[in-house]
């Protein structure tokens, strides 16, 4: 039986009330808070003995006496029923079997059937009207039972009511006047005996009064009424018109219906006589049992719902399954038995199952949804008047309990709903549309209206469940062992959980309470933890850096600095906030730690380096990875420093810059001192190696390592935020000084590392540079008989294997500035060896195809120097060096004439005056046609102030043109501007003309008589320019051809000088002669400014 409170025995308010759980764990009532409310019982779901043995009694009487046809989705077997019975009152079976002979032996109750008449529709119209007045007899006809078959197969009789059924059975609606489709909506208790043997019957009637005739014809409207009138005419008066009957077995009917029948005729005048709405319910009166005799039949339903409901839950919690709410069909089957057969109401039905659900949910669990059928079906069908006073009192006290238990869950939330159980959202997410739904409802409003609003009551519970956790939480940490760092350690762990908890809280609880009550529960959480946990922060910080920082100590109060952080992350931005937060400067009390802080970090990474050093055997870790072991433990110490330093993120600028500018030189520091360690240790291991290639594989992998450090120190400005760092700093600094400190601190360790890479590099090159000079001082002593892409195979193979050593064992930019120093090198020795063979042409073509054969090499199809690192200076002058010594004297020779052509080209000044001519080719007769003529602005070179100037034409270079001789054109005595208009023709052949270098030379002389001539200058007309040369056709008009005079070079021609080199060539030495006599005649006759 529910216990229920008077109005003078209000609870307490809700917020203080807790509701004792059986499973309520055993960390809750150990909870050290003084303040929680005194609890009171929850309203029991459990009987005592006397109790369910009545229950018991009534549910078995039930069964026994069952009416009507059952449902589709009910259970048809008595005989389950009863088992269902046993299993859920836990009865043994003889103690079941005395007890069902006994129910067997209790009188029987009297059956009855409620038989609702609710309207009819398209009934026959009897009056003259065209309309009825119908009216309906109903009863019971009991001992002769029916055919089996349809109404419609027994013989068809007027007044079966009137007739079958004593009067004092018979029933008799209302007349509704002038219808055709009456509604009535009256409801008649009828008793029977033997629903084996009753049939219901119902006629339907036409009520007929006196009226005289011309009452009649005052209300005729058509023939048929005229032919109504005949007919009521020769009937007796006052003879009511049968409208029709419906007779249905007993037996037929379900405990419930709810259908429209066929009004039957009793002829086939009209076979359509309408339909009839009738609701039937088998109900019991006078039931024999203890329960049905001494309580109200809602008390009695409600009593055998919570047992079946809590036998449910029971059921499926020990097949480790959730109850959804849903009733076995053995259980619904027997509570719409005892419903119907006890005639409650759908709204007492709804409020037992309400207060059946609500009192089973506060002791076992099952989800908080099944809560709102019940909820939405008070809601309505509420109307406060059908209840009793003592049924208002016992429904106001289920709200008060369910609200008080669901604040009291949602004040543990963490504990009853926790996030490693899956459902837990969507569980608590429940129960709060349970309780907003609940506060939502009339009848709670009417019947607890000192209850305060939801969205109050559940944020003080939450707010009162945050502080219990958080107290439940520091008990729990409690050392065993008092000490400081043993302090630490504890509320390390504590903050931890807070942070977790409020992850959660942002990630899923806020949500939930946001969607369903408008409640920010995360910042409400944090704004209550971080206070309590501000105050014991800095009560252990003050005791802890009292004295001395002990390392262990450090490194848990940088833990606690940390979390806390991590902690204040998670609030508010500073704008947003409404007042001060007791964690702000937090960072203040722990700034005595710092030095610690930072002398532990360079300690464990300097111990870290030489141990990577020491155990470090400088073998690369793969193809890909040319460097070793250690070179990855230092990134990763690195990694952990700059891993630090963001950690720290120190929020006062100034100190943040002293304590980044100690970060930086701890590891350049580092830096420095791992290359002296690595350096020492390749000694180490190199030291009694005989295999000098493992030696240079090891000195590889140190460059290497190196390297790797630099690319990890080049990393520092952004790993420590270095420009995040200067905008803080900006205003508390001098402008330049971060600039002076810290870039100047990472370009020195940047420089110290580039000096150790540039040394090991170097040291590999000279390994390298003696073979390299080994092999071109060979490749020149070869014998000449060697082809010089032999000669040079023995250079070329070195290189290959050298280089494809080196690239397999060095990283790219330790490779790429080897090469670098191995082609300075071998440019070097080129040069030396294009040196001592320049007079040797075979010598030069060997160096000339070894330089073209490396720079290949060193080119590596893109993947080694560069064009622009290859074409230095030195190669591009060695490589024109080179052409000219490998080319033989003719060639040399044409060169020459190459250049003199393009000198004529460039030149403009006639400052030694000029020479006209005209030139053709007749390709048919093969003949040069060359007309001289004129001269002007000569030099005057004699002593009287003028020349005697004439011309000298020769075709160069001789070696082209054997067969033709040099000719001249007459001599003018005195004159600076000769007319010599002479003509001349060279019979030669086109080809040796279209080559490059061939040329006209005209040679313009002052005639002296009595020493050698003098030189007024030279021009030069390339032959291939020549009209008539290019084409086969015949040439028209001629152009002239204005050429400049010019000089030979002052300074000695390099062609020149290569070819007097060569002393045994006599052709060379004739040349050579010939150019240098112009030349000391140009020489003697330079010209003078103003002339």
């Amino acid at each position: 039986m529910a216990t229920l409170l008077s109005h003078s025995q209000r609870r307490p308010p809700l917020l203080r009330q807790a509701i004792k759980i059986r499973r309520r764990r055993v960390r809750d009532l150990q909870d050290p808070q003084p303040q929680t409310a005194p609890e009171i019982e929850a309203p029991p779901h459990h009987f005592s003995p006397e109790e369910r043995a009545l229950l018991y009694e009534e549910a078995l009487y039930t069964v026994l006496h069952r009416l009507g046809k059952p449902e589709p989705s009910h259970v048809r077997e008595a005989s389950e029923l009863l088992r269902y019975l046993q299993e859920a009152f836990h009865v043994e079976p003889e103690e079941h079997q005395r007890i069902l002979q006994q129910v067997q032996a209790l009188e029987k109750p009297i059956f009855c059937l409620k038989a609702t008449v609710k309207q009819a529709k398209g009934i026959l119209g009897k009056d003259v009207s065209g309309f009825s007045d119908p009216y309906c007899l109903l009863g019971i006809e009991q001992g002769a039972g029916m055919p089996e078959g349809s109404p419609g197969s027994r013989r068809r009789q007027k007044a079966v009511v009137k007739h079958t059924i004593p009067e004092e059975q018979t029933h008799r609606t209302q007349v509704i006047a002038q219808t055709l489709n009456p509604v009535w909506d009256e409801t008649f208790i009828l008793e029977f005996e033997d629903i084996r043997n009753s049939s219901f019957h119902l006629d339907m009637w036409d009520l007929d009064t006196v009226e005289s005739v011309r009452q009649k014809l005052g209300e005729l409207t058509d023939l048929h009424g005229l032919r109504r009138i005949f007919k009521e005419a020769r009937k007796d008066k006052g003879q009511d018109d049968f409208l029709g009957n419906v007779v249905l077995r007993l037996q037929d009917l379900r405990c419930r219906e709810d259908q429209w029948y066929p009004l039957e005729p009793c002829t086939e005048t009209y076979p359509d006589r309408g339909r009839c709405h009738l609701q039937f319910q088998l109900i019991h009166k006078r039931r024999a049992t203890e329960a049905s005799r001494s309580q109200p039949s809602y008390t009695v339903h409600l009593h055998l719902l919570q047992q079946l409901v809590s036998h449910e839950v029971t059921q499926h919690q020990a097949g480790s399954t959730s109850w959804d709410g849903s009733l076995s069909p053995q259980a619904a089957t027997i509570l719409f038995l005892h419903a119907t057969q006890k005639d409650l109401s759908d709204f007492h039905q709804s409020m037992a199952q309400w207060l059946a659900y609500s009192r089973v949910y506060q002791s076992l669990e099952f989800p908080s949804s099944c809560l709102l059928h019940p909820i939405t079906s008070i809601e309505y069908q509420w109307i406060q008047g059908r209840l009793k006073a003592e049924q208002m009192e016992e429904l106001a006290a289920s709200f008060s309990s369910l609200l008080a238990y669901g604040l009291s869950l949602i004040r543990r939330f963490r504990s009853v709903f926790p996030l490693s159980v899956s459902d837990s959202p969507a569980r608590l997410q429940s129960l709060l549309r349970v309780l907003v739904q609940m506060c939502k409802m009339k009848a709670f409003r009417e019947l607890c209206p000192d209850s305060g609003p939801l969205p109050h009551l559940v944020t003080e519970a939450l707010r009162a469940g945050t502080v219990e956790w958080f107290h439940l939480k520091q008990q729990h940490h409690q050392p065993m062992v008092q000490g400081m760092l043993e302090a630490g350690k504890a509320l390390l762990s504590l903050v931890q959980d807070i942070v977790g908890d409020l992850h959660q809280c942002q990630r899923t609880w806020n949500k939930i309470f946001h969607n369903a009550l408008k409640i920010d529960l995360f910042a409400m959480a944090f704004l209550e933890l971080q206070w309590l946990v501000a105050k014991r922060v800095q009560d252990h910080t003050a005791v802890a850096l009292r004295g001395p920082v002990s390392p262990e100590m450090g490194e848990s109060l940088f833990q606690l600095y940390i979390i806390l952080k991590e902690l204040c992350q998670l609030g508010p931005a500073p704008s947003e906030r409404d007042g001060v937060l007791a964690l702000d400067g937090f960072h203040r009390w722990f700034q005595p730690a710092i030095p610690s802080w930072l002398q532990k970090t360079y300690s464990v990474a300097l111990a870290r380096v030489q141990r990577a050093v020491q155990m470090d055997k400088l073998v690369p870790l793969g193809e890909l990875t040319k460097h070793s072991t250690s070179a990855v433990d230092l990134s990763t110490c690195f990694a952990q420093i700059s891993h630090t330093a963001r950690q720290l993120d120190w929020p006062d600028p100034e100190e943040a810059f002293m304590i980044t500018v100690k970060f930086v030189e701890d590891t350049c520091r580092l830096a420095l001192v791992y290359c002296s360690l690595i350096k020492a240790r390749a000694r180490e291991l190199s030291a009694g190696q005989k295999d000098q290639g493992q030696a240079a594989n090891m000195l590889c992998v140190v460059v290497n390592d190196m390297e790797q450090l630099r690319l990890v120190i080049g990393r520092l400005p952004a790993q420590l935020a270095w420009e995040a760092l200067e905008q803080r700093v900006g205003a508390v600094l001098e402008q330049g000084q971060l600039q002076n400190t810290l870039h100047a601190q990472l370009k020195g360790a940047l420089a110290g590392l580039g000096h150790e890479i540039r040394t090991g590099v170097r040291t590999l090159a000279e390994q390298l540079e003696v073979g390299i000079a080994k092999h071109i001082q060979n490749l020149v002593g070869v014998r000449e008989s060697v082809p010089p892409e032999d000669a040079i195979l023995p250079l070329m193979k070195f290189l290959e294997v050298e280089l494809c050593y080196m690239n397999t064992n060095l990283v790219q930019e330790n490779f790429s500035s080897l090469l670098t120093l191995l082609w300075t090198h071998t440019l070097k020795v080129l040069v030396e060896g294009a040196t001592s063979q320049r007079s040797c042409p075979l010598g030069s073509s060997r160096l000339k195809i070894a330089l073209q054969n490396l720079e290949i090499c060193f080119y590596a199809e893109g993947c080694g120097l560069q064009p622009e690192a290859l074409h230095t200076a030195t190669f591009q002058a060695l490589q024109r060096d080179l052409e000219l010594q490998a080319a033989s004297s003719r060639e040399l020779i044409r060169k020459y004439f190459c250049s003199r052509i393009q000198q004529q080209a460039e030149t403009t000044s006639e400052e030694l005056g000029a020479i006209t001519i005209k030139a053709s080719y007749r390709a048919s007769e093969q003949k040069l046609h060359v007309e001289v003529l004129s001269a002007s602005s000569l030099l005057p070179l004699d002593s009287n102030g003028s020349s005697d100037p004439f011309v000298q034409l020769t075709l160069e270079p001789r070696h082209e043109f054997p067969d033709l001789a040099p000719r001249e054109t007459q001599k003018h005595k005195k004159d600076l501007h000769p007319l010599f208009d002479e003509t001349f023709e060279f019979l030669v052949p086109a080809e040796p003309c279209q080559k490059d270098g061939a040329c006209l030379l005209l040679t313009v002389l002052d005639h002296d008589t009595l020493g050698a001539d003098d030189l007024e200058g030279e021009a030069f007309l390339p032959l291939r320019s020549v009209l008539g040369l290019s084409g086969t056709e015949e040439p028209g008009e001629v152009p002239q051809n204005r050429l400049p005079l010019t000089y030979p070079a002052p300074n000695g021609d390099p062609i020149l000088q290569l070819l007097e080199s060569r002393k045994g060539d006599r052709e060379a030495q004739v040349f050579v002669k010939l150019r240098r006599q112009r030349a000391k005649q140009a020489s003697q006759h330079a010209v003078r400014p103003g002339q």
